[in-house]
């Protein structure tokens, strides 16, 4: 457990959850709003939407190189 705890809010993109996660050592991220907790954020999760984004992004670019 780290002092003071870091927190996001839910306005926060993936990647910058990533950098905060990585430059932190963290392996959870609380995600509060409005000074409520709401969710908790695992680096599982965001590696997971990270690698969903990338593979629509790479979907998205094969449809454009085909024309479609």
């Amino acid at each position: 457990m780290s002092t003071p705890v870091i927190t996001v809010d839910t306005h926060k993109k993936v990647d910058e959850c990533m950098n905060i996660m990585t430059d932190s050592h963290l392996r959870h991220l609380p995600v509060v709003e409005d000074g409520k907790l709401i969710g908790l954020l695992s680096i599982g999760d965001l590696v997971k939407e990270a690698i969903a984004d990338q593979a629509d992004l790479i979907k998205q670019l094969e449809q454009y190189i085909r024309g479609e």
